[in-house]
């Protein structure tokens, strides 16, 4: 059985590093990246402060497909190219909305969220799809987010086995 650490009143980069090290052994002998993903899910849901939707999409085509998440209920598909998540996945880098009723094209999925992050998976520079964190705070996300879940991603990636993605 893995015990979350707290990361309750760490400063930001102190929790994101807790994080990755607890992600770093929660992986340790899993090679299975839904699996993986899964549990990623779980606990960035559990330990991030004012977060109500955390899941991933996976790329399938030319559309990103839900995949393990923790939450409401979620938007299924999503065009490449469309809404936040979309829009990280073309353009290959993370993407922090402050105030989603602002982004052109923004998806709402939840009518509750008021702000975003969307990291994406790159692996050995092939697309595989993004990390979407939700949350019902306005400007909850900045730029060290975007970097501590850049890490947290890493982990999974380097731990993890996707080969059942289609190429």
């Amino acid at each position: 059985m893995h015990v979350l650490a707290a990361t309750t009143g760490l400063p930001k980069d102190a929790a994101y590093r807790e994080l990755r090290a607890q992600f770093a052994a929660l992986f340790a002998g899993e090679r299975d990246g839904l699996a993986n993903a899964a549990n990623m899910t779980a606990v960035l849901h559990e330990t991030m402060a004012a977060v109500n939707w955390v899941g991933f999409y996976f790329v399938r085509g030319s559309e990103l497909v839900l995949g393990p998440f923790q939450g409401k209920l979620a938007c299924v598909r999503i065009p490449v190219g469309r809404g936040v998540c979309g829009t990280a996945a073309a353009k290959r880098e993370t993407v922090v909305v402050t105030d989603v009723h602002e982004f052109p094209g923004h998806i709402a999925c939840d009518a509750a969220s008021r702000s975003e992050i969307v990291v994406p998976l790159i692996q050995a520079g092939r697309l595989l799809g993004v990390l979407d964190v939700d949350s019902p705070e306005l400007a909850r996300f900045d730029r060290d987010d975007g970097i501590g879940l850049e890490a947290a991603v890493e982990v999974l990636l380097e731990s993890s086995d996707f080969g059942w993605l289609a190429a």
